[in-house]
């Protein structure tokens, strides 16, 4: 009985819209990984999946139980085990080749699996960055010119270290976290205008000196990817031909002459799942895909707005930053208007590491949601 009045508790205090959207996207999830064919070594990909979603629920569901401010006190302990975690993959880490000159050392690995450190880092990073940002607000210092740049500081030991793992589609969304939180935060414009100022500025030395090969091939192909079919421009070509098949209701799933039976779309089961909903459940399928992220970033964006602190709302910047960006950037490369970039769909693409550690993304978000509404009961009490 005190279980079930415990359980009861929970569902009050929580933002269950927000449930309940999560919810949908990871059946919606599942079922078009259900429909991938097992990876060449006989792996499910609906398995692993099916795993990593129980665990991140599991770690979401931990996560609301500790007020957001206790978990975000103990930063320097985040901090410290998110740099080991980076530091010991560079040295101990997985690299993994291929034909296209990817060279990316980024995996761990553990008993049975392999697991890609940065994901966690993450989490780490909106916890340690809310920490600074909050901080900083409650003295009245984000006008100050020294705090900012430290605030930059910050927010470059990542995007550096994932840089030099070989892993720069990761580094460009811990960049897009930072802007996420400090714009929510409330940094003055001028210093965003002076970073992406910096960014035109350096755009062409990186492009001369810091790009490698492939990572410019990708820029100069992505527009017209039917100039090299059979190599650089495949994954691009393939992805679109699946996505205008299905055109409006698409082709049905578990279809066994399907292109998706046949994986004629290089990495379908995780950059271009895209693809596989676009050919099996058309125009609407991919537009499931589109509402559902967008109702979970509006969702975040309202807890946001209702938090009784910059700790929280910065939490919840972070969570909504990671989210939009991969989307974006995801969907970009498979409708051919961004390059290829090795940025997963948001808990749409296989990959445990990835699914799990998003989902204790979530539960932060949640936990400032259930901890407002106490913190809302003791100022009506008091």
């Amino acid at each position: 009985m005190r279980g079930l009045k415990s359980f009861l508790n929970y569902l009050k205090r929580a933002d269950k819209l927000y449930w309940t959207v999560m919810i949908l996207i990871s059946a919606y999830s599942l079922l078009l990984l259900k429909t991938v064919p097992n990876s060449d070594s006989g792996k499910s990909y609906f398995t692993v999946q099916l795993v990593a979603i129980v665990i991140g629920y599991v770690g979401a569901i931990l996560f609301t139980l500790i007020d957001y401010r206790e978990i975000a006190s103990y930063w320097y302990i985040v901090a410290g085990f998110c740099l080991f975690l980076i530091i010991y993959t560079q040295i101990f880490g997985i690299a993994v080749k291929s034909s296209g000159g990817i060279n990316a050392k980024a995996w761990i690995q553990l008993p049975g699996t392999t697991f890609q450190p940065s994901e966690l880092v993450k989490i780490g990073f909106i916890i340690t960055f809310s920490k600074h940002v909050s901080e900083l607000k409650e003295r009245d210092l984000l006008k100050s010119f020294p705090q900012v740049i430290l605030l930059a500081l910050h927010a470059m030991i990542p995007i550096v270290l994932v840089h030099f793992q070989g892993d720069d589609g990761t580094a460009v969304i811990f960049f897009c976290m930072f802007l996420a939180m400090a714009f929510g935060a409330g940094v003055q414009f001028r210093y965003f205008g002076a970073v992406f100022a910096a960014i035109a500025v350096a755009f062409p030395i990186a492009w001369e000196y810091l790009l490698q090969d492939y990572q410019k091939d990708r820029f100069t192909i992505f527009r017209h990817p039917e100039t090299d079919p059979l190599d650089k421009g495949l994954q691009q070509i393939q992805g679109r031909l699946s996505i205008g098949s299905g055109q409006l209701w698409g082709r049905g799933l578990f279809n066994s002459n399907s292109r998706v039976s046949k994986g004629l779309v290089p990495v379908q089961q995780s950059d271009f799942i895209f693809s596989v909903a676009g050919e099996q459940l058309g125009f609407f399928g991919c537009m499931l895909i589109m509402v559902l992220l967008l109702l979970l970033l509006l969702r975040t964006l309202r807890i946001a707005r209702k938090s009784p602190d910059c700790l929280g709302s910065s939490i919840c910047f972070g969570f909504f930053g990671m989210i939009a960006a991969q989307a974006l950037f995801n969907l970009g490369m498979c409708l051919n208007l961004l390059p290829v970039m090795g940025v997963t769909l948001p808990f749409f693409s296989a990959g445990g590491s990835s699914a799990a550690c998003l989902y204790l993304g979530f539960g932060l978000a949640q936990n400032v949601h259930m901890h407002r509404m106490n913190t809302d009961k003791v100022t009506l009490r008091r």
